[in-house]
């Protein structure tokens, strides 16, 4: 099983050599910032520092200047930058807003990714670090997770995370590997009472079956915060649940992002058709 990207939408090939970077094919355009024409997208996979570091400045903008989180960096880390300890360990994926003269701009979006094999040489899982996944032990061979996914605000039409879905899509077939896992995020600014009533909402409708079920470290005190809101799911938990993701369990706690982290489960076998049909060909 190989252990690094493959090829995604702008390169035909990977090798050890950084080559230049090749044409992308067509992509439809989609809506830009307003005001502004639709923007054409360049997906790729990080392949030197200075790409790490592009997505990892786009992380601090939404995580830290957005949402108001609270970020540890290792020491000696770049001000202005989400860093942590398992980033070189993974794999990012970018995607760019093309520039006029059709050559890549800024990183408007972002995932990272670890492997199986950089799992075990990372000493486990980030969503390990907020939740037992003692359960999942039987999928690690084929599991990758996926983390610190953002969109630039300006591009969050839907264009720019569909584009990194079918990046991701290829690579998990490509590299014959079969189950997502990570942590959604739901903000806390109300104090927990949104995440709490989402929760309630989804486990009677999209748990994962019990043997996957995992338990938070930190669980969010959802006895204690209102569980009867009228509430829809945010975009991108809307997204994995139409894809066919389930829940795993209760969500923890973050306290340093200020959210409430659910634990989800999406499988490249529960797709559905017309996902399939979009995503893997």
């Amino acid at each position: 099983m190989r252990d690094l990207p493959l090829p995604t939408l702008p390169f035909s090939d990977l090798r050890p050599r950084m080559p230049e970077r090749r044409p992308s094919p067509p992509i439809t355009p989609q809506p830009g910032p307003k005001g502004q024409a639709p923007a054409r997208l360049d997906v790729s996979w990080a392949r030197s520092d200075e790409e790490i570091l592009e997505a990892q400045r786009l992380r601090y903008q939404v995580f830290a200047d957005e949402m108001g989180a609270r970020l540890s960096t290792p020491k000696g880390s770049p001000a202005g930058h989400d860093i942590d300890a398992f980033d070189p360990f993974c794999e990012h994926l970018l995607v760019r807003a093309v520039e006029d003269d059709g050559s890549p701009g800024l990183v408007i979006g972002t995932y990272r990714v670890l492997t199986p094999a950089a799992a075990k040489r990372a000493g486990g899982l980030y969503s390990e670090t907020e939740f037992d996944l003692t359960r999942l032990r039987s999928l690690r061979e084929r599991m990758v997770e996926l983390g610190r996914s953002c969109i630039h605000p300006d591009y969050r039409s839907g264009g720019a995370i569909m584009a990194l879905w079918g990046a991701l899509a290829e690579f998990m077939q490509r590299n014959e590997l079969d189950t997502m896992i990570g942590c959604a995020s739901i903000s806390m600014c109300d104090g927990g009472h949104f995440a709490a009533s989402l929760w309630k909402q989804l486990e009677q409708t999209h748990m994962a079956s019990i043997e996957w079920q995992v338990r938070p470290r930190l669980p969010l005190p959802v006895e204690e915060l209102r569980q009867d809101l009228n509430v829809e799911a945010p975009p991108l938990i809307k997204g994995y649940l139409r894809c066919g993701a389930k829940i795993l369990g209760a969500p923890a706690w973050d306290p340093d992002f200020n959210t409430a982290d659910l634990p989800m489960m999406m499988r490249l076998a529960d797709l559905p058709a017309r996902y399939r049909r979009h995503f893997m060909g």
